[in-house]
């Protein structure tokens, strides 16, 4: 609780924080205090509202205040909570903090028969070991006042709010004055008034012991659980408990070891536990067993409440970043919905400029018509009236003048009425232009905070892998709200805990900004598993999908011709290996298998590493040996022969296997047809399966020095090989594989059936 009430202290006063606030670098300060800092920067031509920031007191950074000062910063609520709380529980708990700086008060049984002081300690079991020294007043009086010494010595007394109210039990007014001192003689407390009474400074009064106020329970003592009203004076060594004299003496106990009180108090006495620590006196009692399961419970329970401590103060400061972290999201949110109506305002000025714009334009065009028309329907009108006129006209010679020039004008005019009329154009009525901002609304209503997408899902049935490939397909729910995926991957080194593989393993391999939800890895080992994770990113955060297992196939691989013995035919493809006695045109080198007893051929590959996974098709070959080998091993012998070769060989109808001479009869069907080898070289483990009848045959437990290549044999027929095929499941099952790979003990071949070798 030291490490937490250290949390809530402030840097300045040294106290619990009061009406903390909240400062933007996430620590915390007492408003009080705060002032001051800024008082304390302030001279006497300076007002204290001109101070814009000033400096935090734990990490130095610099706090910038708006025109509101300190009005201005954020309280942090949180943090005044969880102080009320805790000064609550300071008052209430005898744990607490602040508890634990008073003078520890004496338990209802912390005094055993007769007014002796007792040590209480309960154990994890339940059951409970109470010690006590001698059982006198006296004794009582001066180990409470030892007691008292101690306390008085490692610890201030504690504030007169704090003691433990005991009223006076020799008035007769009620309520009773408040105790003063409690007289462990009598047993009985008392007041200021009553003490001067009842104990005059004269014999016998003055051998009576006065100590602080006790409550009356502390006084009386732990009684018998088997005899009312008597107290426990001893203690039963065989049954582990107290027990009072008539216990002894008439009692099931009577044929008992007992103890004094004081005796097992000294055994298990005054042990003080500090945080991460228990007392030497602890250590000595530890000869018992008693004081062992004690010692051990009482260590697990101070590092639970260290971790607890520890716990809470994590809490804290989380329930701080929470306050920090709203704080700047809150902030962050204003700004940008002032982003956007600032946004919306300037589009706003833009659209009504367009609109006058549009308005005057197409008005200044209409005035024109306006007045284009008002010409047409003057000249009209001046027309009409000369015409009206020359009606008229009564004089025949005026009429004939006028009359022909004003009939031809009219009839130029009421031809040309197309002409002189002006076209209205009813677009400039500004009818055709809308304002639909319906997308932008339901854009706006959507509008809500960015969270991290959920994790992808690696869609294992989809996935695809070669012999150094792996094609890893996931799935994602958010696709459209994911803006790239990272892909992990690392070797798997049979580590069940994937949340500690994620975080110690150094090697892993990252391919950042993938925008697909597949991607193919290239360059990997032949017949390995790997572990990914696929994790999906944008701008709130990164989610990881749980761990997938992938494995590359086994690595593929041929007959080498260099190898084959002269008398051996390899197909075109190298995959097939016949008997042909007329094949002699080979020329010796020293890798090429000579023995005269079988004719042999290596693969083209040397594996150090990986599991790997390949088949050979028998035929009706009833002469052969399968396996591997180092680079080392003799090429004039049958293969087993030697420490550097390991081989499953069928001799007849015998069926065995061999290393360094030594052979080993296998079980296996005479129809066996087609013979499976796992190399698993990281697990130094070689085994031969029926792979038709997915039964196992043999493993050799190899620690494996160097690297090895695969090797066949034959005296008759001929051999087919399938390489950098996948483990099947039969194989692939790490339980099965346990289960069957027990090598049960044979005898090795009697020596009739070494004449075949």
């Amino acid at each position: 609780m030291e490490t937490l009430e250290s949390e809530l202290t402030c840097p300045i006063c040294l106290e619990l924080f009061e009406d903390p606030l909240l400062l933007p670098c996430a620590h915390s300060l007492c408003f009080n205090c705060a002032h001051r800092i800024l008082v304390s920067h302030c001279s006497t031509s300076k007002p204290l509202e001109s101070i814009s920031a000033f400096q935090c007191p734990t990490c130095r950074f610099v706090i910038t205040l708006n025109h509101r000062g300190l009005e201005g910063l954020k309280r942090n609520v949180t943090l005044q909570n969880i102080i009320d709380r805790f000064q609550k529980a300071s008052v209430s708990s005898p744990n607490s903090p602040n508890e634990s700086r008073r003078p520890p008060r004496l338990s209802p049984h912390s005094v055993s028969a007769r007014g002796s002081p007792a040590l209480t300690v309960t154990t994890s079991g339940g059951s409970s070991v109470v010690a006590s020294p001698a059982p006198s007043s006296a004794t009582l009086a001066m180990s409470m006042e030892q007691q008292q010494q101690q306390q008085q010595h490692q610890q201030p007394p504690p504030p007169p709010h704090l003691r433990p109210l005991v009223g006076c039990q020799f008035c007769e007014q009620d309520p009773p004055r408040e105790a003063i001192k409690t007289c462990v003689t009598c047993e009985v407390s008392y007041c200021d008034r009553c003490l001067r009474a009842t104990h005059p400074n004269k014999k016998p009064f003055t051998s009576h012991r006065l100590v602080e106020p006790v409550p009356d329970t502390h006084l009386r003592g732990l009684t018998c659980l088997e005899h009312e009203n008597e107290k426990v004076n001893m203690y039963c060594v065989v049954d582990d408990q107290l027990i009072c004299s008539l216990c002894k003496l008439v009692g099931r106990h009577r044929e008992h070891q007992v103890s004094s009180l004081s005796e097992r108090f000294d055994k298990l006495k005054a042990f003080q536990v500090s945080p991460g620590r228990v007392s030497e006196a602890v250590m000595e009692a530890s000869k018992t067993s008693a004081a062992q399961t004690l010692e051990n419970n009482l260590t697990n329970l101070v590092k639970r409440n260290s971790e607890l401590e520890n716990q809470m103060a994590k809490l804290i400061q989380i329930c701080q970043q929470v306050e920090v972290n709203t704080a700047m999201h809150e902030a962050k949110l204003v700004e940008e919905c002032d982003e956007l109506v600032e946004i919306i305002r300037q589009r706003k000025q833009v659209i009504a400029v367009k609109i006058k714009e549009s308005k005057v334009m197409k008005l200044r065009k209409l005035a024109q018509q306006i007045a284009n028309c008002r010409q047409c329907l003057e000249r009209s009108s001046a027309l009409i009236t000369q015409a009206e006129n020359s009606l008229k006209e009564n004089d025949h010679a005026r009429f004939l003048q006028t009359a022909r020039n004003v009939a031809e004008r009219v009839a130029m005019a009421t031809a040309s009425s197309q002409v002189l009329i002006p076209d209205v154009n009813l677009n400039e009525a500004f009818d055709n232009f809308a304002l639909d901002f319906s997308r932008e609304k339901k854009i706006l209503e959507g509008l809500d905070y960015l969270t991290a997408p959920n994790p992808p899902s690696i869609r294992d049935e989809l996935c695809t892998a070669s012999h150094d490939t792996i094609t890893v397909h996931w799935t994602s729910e958010d696709e459209f709200s994911v803006t790239s995926y990272e892909l992990q991957y690392t070797i798997y080194t049979g580590q069940t805990n994937f949340i500690s593989l994620y975080n110690s393993v150094d090697s892993w391999m990252i391919v950042p900004n993938i925008k697909q939800n597949h991607y193919t890895v290239h360059g990997l080992q032949s017949g390995t598993r790997y572990i990914f994770f696929v994790k999906a990113i944008n701008q709130a955060g990164s989610r990881n999908s749980e761990p997938a297992r992938l494995k590359t196939n086994s690595q593929p691989f041929k007959l080498d011709p260099k190898t084959a013995h002269k008398k051996l035919r390899l197909s075109n493809d190298c995959l097939t290996m016949e008997k042909d006695e007329s094949s002699l045109k080979k020329s010796h080198t020293p890798e090429r298998f000579s023995s005269t007893g079988a004719y042999g051929s290596a693969g083209n590959v040397f594996i150090d590493s990986g599991c790997h996974y390949w088949e050979v098709l028998l035929g009706a070959s009833t002469w052969y040996a399968v396996g591997v080998a180092y680079k080392s091993a003799p090429k004039n012998e049958w293969s087993g022969k030697n420490s550097s070769s390991w081989v499953f060989s069928r001799c007849n109808n015998n069926f065995l296997v061999r290393h360094n001479g030594k052979e080993q009869l296998v079980e296996a069907s005479l129809q066996l047809r087609r013979l499976g080898v796992l190399l698993d070289y990281d697990s130094n483990a070689l085994s031969f399966w029926d792979a038709m009848n997915a039964q196992h045959l043999h493993t050799f437990h190899v620690s494996f020095l160097l690297p090895v290549a695969p090797t066949f044999m034959i005296w008759n027929k001929s051999l087919m090989l399938l390489s950098g095929l996948p483990v099947p499941d039969f194989v692939d099952c790490p339980e099965q594989q346990e289960g069957l790979c027990r090598q049960q003990e044979s005898p090795y071949v009697s020596s009739t059936m070494k004449g075949c070798h």
